[in-house]
């Protein structure tokens, strides 16, 4: 397998409301079929779709657990980026759960749990590069 990935989908209890809080941050879909959203993000796609139809498609039972273990990462230039979008994000309604600050490998982020609870980090690494798209750049060993 190679190391890759194409979709992020995100489980969503109400699909009008999560497309919009998405939209308010800036993101506009690609593709919007049969309730489901598709956000083409550099590389990969995020894509939003009924909590319960996503549980079905996978074979998983929804316990409605609102912490999966998962965190999805935005990175930004700048401590000011970081600022602006978590402003951005409790403007719409997310749930702040780390105020932005520095972190322990010498970067500075926050952290914010959208609409369904899905738990998003926008951070700063300045140990990390970001290309002309935005698209994160790891450093060379």
């Amino acid at each position: 397998m190679r190391q890759r990935i194409s979709l992020v989908t995100l489980g969503v209890s109400d699909y009008a409301r999560a497309k919009a809080f998405y939209e308010a941050l800036g993101w506009s879909p690609a593709m919007d079929i049969e309730e489901t959203a598709f956000f083409q993000a550099n590389g990969s796609i995020l894509v939003l779709w009924s909590r319960a139809k996503l549980a079905e498609d996978m074979g998983i039972a929804d316990d409605g657990a609102r912490w999966g273990g998962i965190a999805l990462a935005h990175n930004v230039g700048s401590q000011d980026e970081v600022h602006q979008v978590i402003e951005q994000a409790r403007s719409h309604g997310a749930e702040i759960t780390r105020e932005p600050s520095a972190t322990f490998y010498g970067g500075y982020a926050g952290a914010f749990r959208d609409l369904d609870g899905h738990a998003w980090e926008v951070a700063h690494n300045p140990g990390f590069g970001l290309d002309g798209d935005g698209n994160v750049v790891l450093p060379t060993s």
